[in-house]
């Protein structure tokens, strides 16, 4: 029960932090810099999410499968592989990493 209220807590507040800004600003431009600042926040927190996931434990540092699934999505996006074909590979690599070790 306490997750799903969480998860309630942290849309609202999303909801409301999305709403903040076209109220507080109105019709005002954001300045150059802090635009630039809000263009790269989502993509640093997607990727701060990734690398939490992927090598985040219990207070430690975890090494192990999930790390070589996103090394090879990392690989056949630079290869620029379509995204069903990314997703493919990182799986791939993660079960057969499974299967090894």
């Amino acid at each position: 029960m306490t997750v799903w209220l969480v998860v309630a807590v942290v849309g609202a507040a999303t909801i409301a932090f999305k709403a903040a800004g076209p109220l507080l600003l109105g019709r005002r431009h954001l300045p150059d810099q802090v635009a630039g600042l809000v263009a790269l926040l989502a993509p640093v927190l997607l990727a701060a999410l990734v690398v939490t996931q992927t090598v985040g434990g219990d207070n430690r540092l975890v090494l192990d499968a999930r790390l070589v699934g996103v090394g090879a999505g990392a690989a056949a996006i630079a290869a620029r592989a379509p995204l069903p074909a990314v997703v493919v590979a990182a799986a791939a690599a993660t079960a057969v990493t499974r299967l090894l070790t």
